[in-house]
């Protein structure tokens, strides 16, 4: 079992299941309602920890919604150890609208609640780790972090998840051993396939693994000092029941399949198998021994 440090985002998730994607200005009734826990990283820790002792490294609103979050990440065996307490602020909330007809979702997110700082995370231990797991955002502190770990655990496996653009975020392609990109952030810079996303990506980062999930298309890989761009079909569930957190099962079979010692072709299989069984049933996968 190894030890991951998971450094980003949890948030609570108000999902809303409708029959179909209301128009605006509507006023439709929900099938059905569930509030659990959100967020990139604590959705990839959620699948992890069936296997792996799984660590947060965030930031939490001392309040009842701050609370539930803690809660259903401790439920998911998750230790809250490295995660800091904020006295000021909202506890970030996803507001999803899930359409029943076809499994895709539409999030309005809110937050108002500062990021883990450097100071937070340069007082964790990473002796005790295996693997480092980022999530983009926050890029001027994630960069100081990423150069933090490379400087004083040059051995230790770091990934960082880019779902987003944002500014400079390029800045942190050189510094992961896994990059691990979403069709979202391919298609804003205006690429067309996730093969020309990782074409130009690489000699920004020729130290790094770079993936890319592409929804019903599967997903693509590109190994270091290589011109070959890998692709493996998707494995689409026999009904579409919930896309969401779709990625970031994607992201946590990729980071349990390098820690297994995987190549690059059987862990992305692994990985677009566990999607596709994400989108055939309402939650998180969990992975198993």
């Amino acid at each position: 079992m190894a030890c991951i440090l998971g450094v980003g985002n949890a948030t609570l998730d108000i999902i809303n299941t409708v029959a179909g994607y209301p128009t605006e200005d509507a006023e439709i009734r929900a099938v059905a309602q569930r509030v659990c826990l959100g967020g990139n990283v604590a959705n990839t820790l959620t699948v992890l920890a069936g296997v792996h002792q799984c660590y947060w490294a965030g930031t939490w609103a001392d309040e009842a919604d701050g609370q539930r979050i803690c809660n259903a990440l401790q439920h998911a065996g998750i230790d809250l150890g490295y995660s800091r307490k904020l006295g000021l602020g909202k506890s970030p909330t996803s507001y999803v609208c899930l359409n029943q007809r076809n499994g895709s979702r539409t999030i309005v997110h809110y937050r108002d609640l500062p990021e883990l700082s450097l100071s937070d995370f340069q007082h964790i231990d990473l002796n005790a780790f295996a693997w480092i797991h980022f999530e983009g955002r926050n890029v001027p502190n994630v960069r100081r972090m990423l150069e933090l770990v490379k400087e004083r655990h040059p051995s230790l496996p770091v990934s960082l998840e880019i779902e987003k653009p944002r500014a400079a975020i390029e800045s942190l392609f050189a510094l992961p051993d896994v990059l691990l990109f979403s069709r979202h952030f391919a298609e804003h810079q205006g690429y067309r396939t996730a093969a020309d996303l990782l074409c130009a990506i690489a000699p920004l980062a020729p130290q790094a693994q770079l993936y890319c999930a592409w929804g019903d298309q599967g997903a693509y890989a590109r190994s270091p000092q290589q011109t070959t761009v890998l692709h493996v079909p998707a494995y689409p569930p026999a009904q579409w029941v919930d896309t969401l957190g779709a990625g970031d099962t994607f992201n946590a079979a990729i980071i349990h399949g390098h820690l297994q010692g995987k190549k690059p072709p059987e862990i992305v299989l692994a990985a677009c198998r566990l999607a596709g069984q994400k989108c055939g049933q309402m939650g998180l996968p969990v992975l198993s021994a």
